[in-house]
């Protein structure tokens, strides 16, 4: 397409989204005990998939993909009820679960090989360019910019990449481009220094890039690749399967690859650290990552909770979701997720609480009771600090949870510690009076 000012931009109804989300997610063990890494909540109401479809949407992109595998039921679940477009555009965002058939008895064994098994489907699509998004990631980003570079270079393949210090360069994939930003080289995960200062941009790229900070600066991959129709076959076409790994470097060297240099914020949620600090920046009052952007907005489900109750607490730095009852406790720089209720007296201090599925009945709290279990939610006087409350816990009175003094990473019977943060899993049971 042109543009009324003679420039070419993306025609977004040629564009076909494809988000993965079928890795097992174990660095993010417990949370992906009992669902896949993009339906593990985000930020008191969302799931991390919210982020990479409502970027599809919010970019004009509407055939949208999800491919899953692992824990999916509660993904499944999440996406059907949540994504509904009307009956007359021919906007969708599906699901493809992997399958076994006659043909072929295996699961998905990396993010190309995902696609390659579904390729037959995307071909049924009229398409120009094929999207590849990661379904773990937080971040807002424009495809349509990106779609649009890609269309203007002429390239055959786009990766995302954004710039990086030196010290994070060890866990990615390192780009090198020339002067047309088309990329000559990638090194996945380089270690040695000398192979390191090969790949750093020049002063004079960082100039033209309007890259700013000191140091040395990277162009690392971001997992985000635009594909045009005409190669994706021919490129998956072999046993190759991962495209970071294996299908990009090797395309590098015979295809027209390009780089969009993306300068915004953007964070992996790959471990429980970094899903912990990722939470904890939306509480600041200047978060690197925005939800108040109304100008591209994080679609997720409308569950039609009433709004939160509070009952004389002190709330210092916090996000308080929808349908929760808060009593005379004491917030601080805390998530609280739907429908979660706290008592009185009780201390939250750097503590992430996904919330309930559902309210629970007076018959089962009575019911509970009796047996000498707590209510779903937080009971009253618990001091709760540097931790992650899973979905549906029980946490009963006089409950202190803290990973102060134990190991940095310890399974429990009641509770797991993972880089020096404390899980109460999903579902658990801490009886009063317990001390972690």
């Amino acid at each position: 397409m042109v543009s009324h000012t003679g420039r070419q931009t993306a025609n977004t109804s040629k564009v076909l989204c494809v988000i993965m989300g079928g890795g097992q997610g174990s660095r993010l063990f417990p949370l992906t005990k009992d669902r896949a890494k993009p339906a593990v909540p985000l930020a008191g109401k969302y799931r991390l998939v919210d982020i990479p479809i409502s970027n599809c949407i919010n970019s004009g992109f509407r055939r949208i993909y999800v491919l899953t595998q692992f824990n999916s039921t509660s993904l499944h679940g999440h996406i059907s009820r949540t994504y509904k477009f009307d009956h007359f555009s021919s906007g969708f965002v599906e699901i493809l679960a992997a399958q076994q058939t006659f043909t072929n008895t295996s699961w998905y064994e990396g993010t190309a090989d995902a696609v390659r098994k579904n390729l037959m489907h995307f071909m049924n699509h009229d398409f120009d360019q094929l999207i590849i998004l990661s379904g773990d990631q937080l971040y807002r980003m424009n495809f349509e910019e990106v779609v649009t570079q890609h269309i203007v270079t002429g390239a055959e393949i786009t990766v995302a990449t954004m710039p990086v210090g030196r010290k994070d360069c060890h866990a990615l994939g390192i780009m090198q481009i020339d002067h047309e930003s088309r990329i000559t080289r990638f090194v996945e995960k380089p270690k040695e220094e000398a192979i390191l200062n090969t790949l750093k941009l020049p002063d004079e790229t960082k100039k033209d890039l309007g890259i700013k900070g000191e140091g040395d600066s990277f162009l690392a991959s971001m997992g985000i690749y635009v594909f045009n129709r005409n190669i994706v076959t021919e490129l998956l076409d072999n046993p190759l399967s991962d495209f970071g790994k294996h299908i990009i470097p090797h395309a590098i060297t015979t295809r027209r690859v390009f780089s969009y240099v993306y300068q915004g914020y953007w964070e992996d949620i790959g471990t429980i650290r970094s899903f912990f600090e990722a939470n904890l920046d939306l509480v600041s009052e200047l978060p690197r990552f925005n939800f108040f952007d109304m100008s591209a907005p994080i679609f997720s489900r409308p569950r039609y909770l009433p709004g939160s109750k509070i009952n004389g607490a002190q709330i210092d730095h916090a996000v308080i979701s929808d349908g929760c009852i808060i009593n005379r406790a004491n917030i601080n720089t805390s998530i609280v997720g739907l429908r979660t209720i706290v008592g009185s007296g009780t201390q939250l201090n750097r503590t992430i609480v996904l919330g309930s599925d559902y309210y629970e009945s007076q018959e089962s709290v009575e019911k509970n009771e009796k047996a000498g279990r707590p209510r779903i939610g937080i009971g009253e006087n618990c001091r709760i600090e540097n931790a992650i409350i899973d979905k549906n816990a029980r946490i009963g009175n006089n409950v202190t949870i803290s990973p102060a003094g134990k190991q940095d990473n310890l399974d429990h019977e009641r509770y797991y510690i993972r880089d020096g943060i404390i899980i109460i899993p999903k579902d658990a049971v801490i009886p009063h009076g317990t001390v972690i």
